[in-house]
């Protein structure tokens, strides 16, 4: 599966160069066997992030990184590009402002994907993580529970499995989290000399570490739908589609 991830994002037009980091030697070794790159980090990172930066400060010449996470097979390879031609955006806009200075290191640091999820069970389910978004696209929060909470439909209907079972239109205030991160270079070396915060730890979302930290993240719309492999059901989900 991890193979199948690295081919997708070398698929991306601006994707110059793809490195598996793990601290798994035999992880390192199925990489390899197939042609790919990997690159063995210490076992003791607190996240995927943290085991990231460590490969990112061996390359002096990398200012974008992307973070494509290893359970997301059917990540698009236009939605890593369009994810990258997003904070590539940004920073155009910083340089052109004319106060470049204030906006580089006020603007957006990250950026990520979303999806609409158009279950009920999705947005119930704590492996589907949900992201709010202002109305300038940047991440508000991420959560595994329903966020934004529907409390009068809830009021209303008594649950808030009830709730968006009976006003299918809530739905559409809902967005699935997808596992797929670009940074630039000095907001990812900086976030891992940060402290793991306790949202992200109450969550499990290293995410929350960079929000609480003041770092904006921009969260655009994938440009299809992908599924996270989180468990055996997400798996066969996986192979049947494959």
């Amino acid at each position: 599966m991890v193979c199948w991830v690295v081919e997708r994002a070398l698929a991306a037009h601006h994707v110059a160069r793809a490195i598996v980091a793990t601290d798994d030697l035999r992880i390192v070794e199925a990489v390899r066997s197939a042609g790919l790159e990997a690159a063995l980090t210490r076992c003791e990172h607190r996240s995927g992030t943290d085991r990231l930066a460590e490969v990112t400060a061996r390359l002096e010449d990398a200012e974008i990184i992307v973070n494509v996470q290893g359970d997301e097979p059917l990540i698009s390879s236009a939605t890593i590009d369009r994810a990258i031609e997003a904070l590539v955006e940004e920073d155009n806009f910083a340089q052109r402002s004319e106060d470049a200075r204030e906006n580089s290191r006020t603007g957006v640091g990250m950026v990520t994907t979303w999806e609409p999820i158009e279950s009920v069970l999705d947005v119930l389910n704590p492996d589907i993580v949900k992201v709010v978004v202002d109305r300038n696209g940047c991440a508000i929060y991420f959560s595994r529970s329903p966020v934004p909470y529907p409390r009068d439909a809830v009021r209303r209907h008594g649950t808030i499995e009830a709730a968006l079972s009976n006003e299918s239109s809530l739905l559409s205030k809902f967005r699935k989290h997808t596992g797929l991160y670009v940074y630039r270079r000095e907001v990812l070396l900086e976030f891992a000399n940060w402290p793991a915060s306790e949202l992200e730890q109450t969550e499990s979302l290293e995410q929350l570490r960079a929000l609480e930290h003041g770092v904006k993240i921009k969260a655009i719309q994938a440009s299809t739908p992908s599924i996270g492999v989180d468990t055996m059901e997400d798996l066969e989900r996986v192979r049947a589609i494959i």
